[in-house]
């Protein structure tokens, strides 16, 4: 089938880098794909050869406004519409496919890609329609769709020699390859800015932790510091994330993707949700962690990380860490019990068609 997917990039790339993953686990399984984005610059170094059009099974369209000339009509109509995260299609694509239906062709089955959560409403939401009402394509049906954590949800993305990968990974091969001393114990940070990292450093010190530290934020952040035995890194691939996160003892991550890929590293991990500012991720957060059955401490963690209350952070020790550890790692043996996202989404799709 082909799949359209419309992505606009809002903040820090986490939008992209979902969409991407998607994409290229379906275009591995043999689907066509042409990914529609408003800002194509982070797919430079998440996705080498993306924009040449050297990834087979994906043709990345640059989401201009408006759309160039002779796009969208002369392009084969998809078999699939995702709107990742609530993104309205550009109007020149819905003003072709209300053309193309006048002339009998079938419309793509219209899926709205919502974001992660484990709130409860995400397993009554899942799968739902919601007709369009007014506008050109007034008369067709979208489909909610909710990726999620537990069996009534659209899974998460996982690919299918993901663990067989983990299992082979030299840590101390890839750091040195970066040019990262290989001393451990190590923790990765991927932030934005908490108001605690000062004093989190300052106690990781005492160890010594040693800090490998993405760019952007989380550098300018940490160095703010000036605490702490800090490693910067260069821009990751996607692939080059998940090996860090294999590579480390400790995780921190912010955002959507690199939550699931710490789920699935199977190390510790602390999660930096994006903040609102009605406070609704305080609920979505302590719903998160109410899933993950997080013990005692990894709560109170998690909740200092995020700016909820005023307790000062105390660093793990050495018993806790091994907690935390058993506790993703039984997370992820719940999640490697259901079916992934992108093979949810074909199935569903095969359904509706």
């Amino acid at each position: 089938m082909r799949w359209d997917i419309f992505c606009r990039v809002i903040d820090n790339f986490g939008d992209v880098g979902v969409c991407w993953r998607l994409s290229a686990e379906l275009a591995g399984r043999g689907e066509h794909v042409r990914l529609w984005l408003d800002d194509l610059q982070a797919l430079d170094w998440m996705a080498p050869g993306a924009l040449e059009g050297r990834v087979e099974g994906i043709e990345v369209l640059h989401w201009t406004m408006p759309l160039p000339a002779g796009q969208p009509a002369s392009l084969p109509l998809a078999d699939v519409w995702i709107e990742a995260f609530g993104c309205e299609p550009p109007p020149e694509c819905i003003n072709n496919l209300a053309t193309r239906l006048t002339r009998g062709e079938r419309p793509p089955v219209w899926i709205n890609l919502e974001y992660l959560s484990a709130e409860p409403y995400v397993e009554r939401s899942h799968r739902l329609p919601s007709p369009v009402m007014s506008g050109p394509l007034r008369g067709l049906t979208k489909w909610f769709f909710y990726p999620g954590f537990t069996e009534r949800t659209g899974g998460l993305l996982r690919e299918p020699d993901l663990l067989q990968r983990r299992a082979a990974f030299d840590a101390d091969v890839w750091l040195q390859g970066l040019g990262v001393p290989t001393l451990t114990p190590r923790a990765s940070l991927f932030c934005y800015e908490p108001a605690v990292l000062p004093e989190v450093l300052r106690q990781a010190a005492r160890v010594p932790w040693q800090w490998l530290v993405t760019p952007g934020r989380a550098w300018r952040a940490a160095q703010a510091t000036s605490a702490g035995n800090l490693h910067p890194l260069p821009l990751l691939t996607q692939a080059g994330f998940d090996h860090l996160l294999w590579a480390c003892d400790l995780n921190f991550v912010r955002g959507e993707d690199s939550l699931v890929r710490a789920l699935w590293a199977g190390q510790p991990f602390v999660w930096q949700i994006y903040p609102q500012h009605d406070k609704a991720h305080h609920a979505k957060l302590e719903a998160f962690l109410d899933w993950l059955q997080a013990p005692a401490s990894l709560r109170v963690f998690h909740r200092i990380w995020n700016g909820i209350g005023s307790a000062a952070p105390v660093w793990p020790d050495t018993a806790e860490l091994g907690e935390w550890r058993a506790c993703v790692q039984a997370a992820r043996q719940r999640l490697l019990a259901q079916t992934d996202l992108a093979t949810q989404l074909s199935g569903f799709v095969q359904g509706k068609r």
